[in-house]
């Protein structure tokens, strides 16, 4: 595992049932041989929810695991949490396993470590905004006049200050989200654990609310693990897809790689409807950089094609693409753009 990996799931697997140990059991079989075991688990009337499952989290990085339901998604961020305990398998922390440590080693792992925001708000009907923000803290054992002090910053980072002193029923939605948000950020965690944290909202609020949660993050830096069903709100937010069905995992990529290169017929299903055009970046198409390019204008890295666009007009030999150092990597034409579109079967306006 490598310094930058903050979390490694390895060979995870969750299965139902009234034994599923009898599958791992020393001398049972090859349990890498996934398509084998899967049907030997369905024959004996148990229910795969994960089959051999890894993956790794960067430090910092927002990954994102999606797929329909009952594709096993939920049930990878639960059993990284240990809310749900593995069968078989590795989930590592900075090189701890998880699936070792005592209670009492997990419950100080999830007091002071990690955060976690579900669908359900989960908020405490009884206690104001400030007292549900503050409410980890006092769990730690903080004094009341420090850990609503901390909750006071975290809620005007989510941006409700103000509202300290309201009780959740007088909240809307995406107020009610952003006080779990905030309580699940006011004990500092390294990891930020969200399972489809904004599919209960309505379209309007759940934009705002990803730009809210992008926002955080530039602020933050956060390592991530973020749940949902909806494939543009996966594009929207991740460094990385994990593209998941009935348990078992069908790609991971960048969010260019998925939608350009998807790796199974299930993932093309996906990818087929999605304007490659908002997807792509300059970085996706960069060509050698030359002596012919403005030195006064330039766009960065990350820039979509979609917001490319105004910039090439009148620029016919290309802009310089600069990285985050500022430095010149490369360059972008309109040529370019044209023949990557093509290339992905969109057109240049998006449709």
């Amino acid at each position: 595992m490598s310094d930058n990996t903050k979390i490694a799931c390895r060979n995870v697997w969750k299965v139902y049932g009234p034994d599923p140990e009898q599958f791992f059991n020393a001398g049972n079989g090859n349990v890498d041989d996934t398509s084998a075991l899967r049907r030997k688990i369905v024959e004996t009337a148990h229910i795969n929810a994960a089959c051999n499952v890894s993956f790794d989290v960067k430090v910092g990085e927002i990954f994102v695991i999606m797929g329909l339901s009952g594709s096993g998604k939920s049930t990878m961020v639960r059993c990284i949490s240990r809310l749900v305990e593995p069968t078989a398998g590795q989930v590592l922390v900075e090189g701890q396993d998880l699936l070792k440590f005592t209670e009492k080693e997990l419950i100080n792992f999830r007091r002071h470590k990690m955060g976690m925001v579900f669908q359900n708000f989960g908020l405490l009907p009884h206690q104001n905004v400030l007292e549900n923000v503050a409410f980890p803290l006092r769990v730690q054992g903080i004094n009341q006049t420090a850990s609503e002090e901390s909750a006071k910053k975290v809620i005007e980072l989510v941006g409700l200050q103000g509202r300290e002193q309201s009780f959740p029923r007088e909240l809307s939605g995406g107020q009610q989200q952003r006080v779990g948000i905030a309580r699940s950020l006011a004990v500092d965690p390294e990891i930020w654990l969200l399972d489809e944290p904004f599919s209960a909202l309505d379209p309007l609020i759940r934009r705002q609310m990803q730009d809210e949660f992008l926002r955080l993050q530039r602020l933050l830096h956060k390592s991530i693990v973020f749940i949902t069903h909806d494939f543009l709100e996966a594009l929207r937010l991740a460094d990385r897809i994990l593209i998941m069905k009935d348990g078992v995992v069908e790609q991971i990529g960048t969010p260019a790689e998925v939608v350009m290169h998807p790796a199974t017929d299930y993932v093309v299903e996906f990818t087929q409807d999605v304007p490659r055009v908002r997807i792509l970046t300059v970085g996706d198409i960069l060509l050698p950089p030359d002596s012919d390019l403005p030195s006064h204008e330039h766009v960065s890295l990350n820039t979509t094609l979609n917001d490319l666009m105004p910039y090439l007009s009148g620029n016919e030999n290309g802009l310089a693409i600069r990285d985050k150092n500022n430095e010149i990597v490369g360059k972008v034409t309109a040529q370019s753009v044209v023949t990557a579109l093509a290339a992905s079967g969109d057109s240049a306006n998006g449709a």
